[in-house]
């Protein structure tokens, strides 16, 4: 049987520490990635996945597929975890991803990485930090802990079904579900305000407009925000197919680049999210983004 050479041996190194960060619960937290580093010779782009969680998990071994696939067409793949609520609030988990993206540039020697052309994607709740990362784009506000003589820009970035505004998550939804949403013991409202016992403010997301508006990614679009693509599915029930148009028409009406897709009759995070179709989209648009 004659066998044609198409693919490269990938390595798997898991457990990277990339920060150690303070939480309520102690004062250096690891925080570590997954790779997956194809074998071959010469500098790669990487991307870094921000894993989806609802805001208080944040568990990097998700979506193997869409790291697989991309690496197979020669992405390294990171896979990250970062501070989740209860134990943090924003703006943290922003500052991870910045962090992390400036360890992968520290560490471009060791994983084969083109410092130059590193990206991210994220799901969920990972896609607005991813978001909120991108339209942050060579903002240093967010720029904290080590490695901070490199860069935190990155060349694009991919959002599935992320939130844009944590004040409008529901808004297409029932009155009963957005009642839900806009409690003070939804977890949005903890992400933004801190939980009260550990010395966060009560109320729901709607109850402190400023905290809300900070932590709200279309308030920092600037003409240096990265490229975005944005996918979202029609029958989404836990994150409304609005909140990605509403950060579509902001990055359009600010210059930026951006495409958005639906996918017909996709729910949130469910089987539609791990087809081809989705997932050649996604290696198109780095592609076209090298």
């Amino acid at each position: 049987m004659n066998v044609t050479l198409r693919k490269s041996k990938i390595h798997f190194v898991p457990d990277v520490v990339y920060s150690q960060v303070p939480t309520f619960e102690k004062p250096n937290q690891l925080l570590q990635m997954d790779l997956l580093i194809p074998q071959v010779q010469k500098k790669l782009p990487a991307f870094i996945f921000v894993t989806g969680g609802g805001f208080i998990s944040a568990n990097r071994a998700r979506m193997p597929q869409l790291r697989m696939h991309l690496a197979e067409k020669n992405f390294v793949a990171a896979s990250i975890n970062y501070r989740t609520v209860p134990n943090s609030k924003f703006p943290q988990p922003v500052e991870d991803i910045k962090s992390a993206i400036r360890f992968l540039k520290a560490s471009a020697q060791k994983f084969n990485v083109d410092a130059e052309k590193i990206f991210l994607i994220g799901d969920s709740a990972g896609g607005y930090l991813t978001a909120f990362v991108a339209v942050t784009n060579g903002d240093k506000t967010f720029n904290v802990g080590e490695n901070l003589e490199y860069s935190s820009e990155i060349a694009a970035a991919v959002d599935l079904y992320g939130i844009s505004d944590l004040r409008q998550i529901a808004a297409t939804f029932p009155e009963e579900v957005q009642s839900l949403y806009n409690s003070a013991g939804s977890v949005t409202a903890l992400f933004v305000n801190g939980v009260p016992a550990f010395g966060g403010v009560d109320g729901g997301i709607l109850a402190h407009p400023l905290a809300a508006e900070r932590a709200n990614p279309i308030n920092y679009i600037t003409k240096n925000s990265a490229p975005m693509l944005l996918m979202h599915g029609t029958e989404d029930n836990i994150v409304s197919p609005a909140q990605t148009d509403l950060l579509f028409q902001a990055l359009k009406n600010h210059g930026v680049e951006a495409e958005r897709y639906l996918i017909p009759n996709a729910n949130h995070s469910d089987d539609y999210w791990q087809q081809d179709e989705v997932f050649d989209l996604i290696t198109e648009f780095l592609t076209a983004h090298l």
